[in-house]
């Protein structure tokens, strides 16, 4: 008996003991930052396509007080309400103190400066697609925006969501490297991936989700449920929507749709956001779209 139970603890120790390096945060390339110029102008076209304006800005807020990015927007689901943080430039409440090596291991790998893991309702799993050089250009840009003291609200989630450390093994198991459309395209279509599948983040919204919060990959793009419980949010692939690449473009740019209808609730948000893009940069989503399998 003594036996099978000191089999037992050692079976234990080594389990939890592997659990916690599967589990760890992932660390940054050491050289990450190595040669990087940051470009704020370039950096506020990326603060568009990202959509930060639309999370993180103060809910209700308008015109240049958007800028302000202190947090405090909503996001209920099925596991607890998880808060917009203040992302603004002020020292104490905000990443006013941050790096760019702390910044980009944030918005690409999900781990926070205390080496913490994120919450996957920031869309890192996108944003991992980032090339450095972006994430540079958009670290400068919103060191410029106006700070903010105003404390980030703490999430409400409750057991076991609230056991940061098992966030690493949904990372293990959902956090994919690799882009959904594969296969040879044009450099315009390419674009359009990099923008939809990463800095615009269109799956978030656009792709249902299992069990665990994870997108489901495999239909991607075909629509889910809204997360306010009120309807759904449609699907965008060329089975599913048919409106030609100028039709697309049209909607990115201005809102309205082949049917003379205009963009409402959240769409309406991503809309302005697209709509700073240079056209090519619209075009090219359009185009990601049109590429997508048609099944």
């Amino acid at each position: 008996m003594r036996r099978t139970l000191l089999i037992l603890l050692g079976c234990a120790v080594l389990g939890a003991a592997l659990g916690w390096v599967l589990t760890r945060p992932d660390p940054l390339e050491p050289n990450y930052a190595q040669g990087l110029t940051p470009d704020p102008q370039a950096g506020a076209l990326i603060f568009a396509a990202g959509g930060c304006v639309s999370c993180h800005a103060v809910p209700k807020s308008e015109d240049e007080a958007q800028l302000v990015l202190a947090g405090g927007l909503a996001f209920p689901s099925k596991f607890g309400t998880f808060y917009a943080p203040n992302i603004s430039p002020d020292p104490e409440q905000g990443i006013g103190t941050w790096t760019l090596p702390q910044f980009a291991r944030a918005v690409t790998r999900g781990v926070s400066p205390e080496g913490q893991h994120y919450y996957p309702a920031f869309p890192y799993t996108a944003y991992g697609h980032l090339a450095p050089q972006d994430v540079a250009n958009l670290f400068a840009y919103m060191q410029s925006l106006p700070a903010s003291d105003t404390p980030s609200q703490a999430h409400e989630v409750g057991f076991p969501f609230n056991i940061r450390r098992s966030l690493g093994m949904w990372k293990l198991l959902f956090a994919d490297d690799d882009y959904v459309l594969s296969g040879d395209h044009d450099a315009e279509v390419l674009r359009g991936r990099y923008l939809a599948e990463g800095l615009a983040h269109c799956g978030e919204c656009h792709t249902p989700r299992n069990a665990l919060g994870a997108l489901d990959r495999s239909a991607w793009l075909t629509g889910a449920p809204n997360p306010s419980g009120k309807g759904k949010i449609p699907g965008i692939t060329p089975a599913q929507l048919e409106w030609s690449k100028v039709d697309l473009v049209e909607y990115f740019t201005s809102g309205f749709t082949p049917e003379y209808d205009s963009a409402g609730g959240e769409m309406a948000e991503v809309v302005r956001n697209l709509s700073q893009l240079p056209e090519s940069d619209r075009a090219a989503i359009a185009a990601y779209l049109k590429a997508l399998p048609g099944d």
